[in-house]
């Protein structure tokens, strides 16, 4: 079954050229023009990554994120924000309620493509030897129910920050640097800058702090972070 996205584009050239790439790239699509049109389709159909444009018509490219995120059933799914916007807080912004990757208008189809497999790679990869289940105190994290729990209550987290905590909980007590976590957590790609890693190490803490695991991500001096029960 061909890979699904969802296009959420308010801007009909741009809505047909995303469309048409990712058909002629062998991907299916649904487009829609707005996000309430978007939080609709997601009611019939769950695709395997968004694309959703920052400036929308009513619901707007955040609001749509954080109504994404908030939905148990639709939260792991990866958005790409696609905007003009191209200052260093705005992408801070977009990172900080949940978006996987960034990439500013006017792109190219063959970056396009490549930042869609990239977060792909970094979202379906998984070791099927792997143990299932991870646990430090009573932080637990199930890779087959994609699931992080705490006394059997649910901690909502992204699917960027699931994966940065399941490698910080296979991999404890040592220090990893910025660099480091984007090719173990990442993947080796050139589009994501280091301070994307210090964005979702804020959300990632930010989550666990209502548990009072939020100590366990560490930030070393220097170095970089690392997970300790230390």
């Amino acid at each position: 079954m061909a890979t699904s996205v969802l296009v959420v584009e308010d801007d009909v050239a741009i809505r047909d050229m995303l469309s048409f790439t990712l058909k002629q790239s062998g991907f299916s699509c649904e487009a829609v023009g707005d996000g309430e049109a978007g939080l609709d389709a997601l009611k019939h159909h769950q695709p395997d990554m968004i694309l959703l444009d920052w400036m929308l018509p009513g619901i707007d490219g955040i609001e749509f994120i954080r109504r994404l995120r908030a939905n148990e059933f639709l939260a792991n799914i990866p958005v790409i924000m696609l905007t003009a916007k191209g200052e260093s807080e705005d992408m801070v912004k977009g990172l900080g309620v949940g978006a996987d990757d960034y990439i500013n208008k006017p792109f190219s189809p063959p970056e396009l493509m490549a930042r869609i497999k990239a977060v792909l790679r970094r979202c379906q990869s998984s070791d099927p030897d792997e143990a299932q289940k991870l646990q430090f105190d009573k932080l637990v994290l199930d890779t087959k129910s994609h699931r992080v729990t705490v006394d059997d209550k649910r901690v909502e987290l992204g699917p960027t920050e699931f994966r940065l905590l399941h490698f910080f909980m296979k991999n404890p007590e040592r220090a990893y640097g910025r660099s480091q976590l984007l090719d173990y957590v990442w993947g080796d790609t050139v589009y994501i800058e280091e301070r994307t890693v210090d964005v979702h190490i804020r959300r990632l803490r930010k989550a666990l702090e209502p548990s009072g695991h939020d100590h366990l991500v560490q930030t070393v001096r220097g170095v970089g972070y690392r997970f300790s029960v230390d």
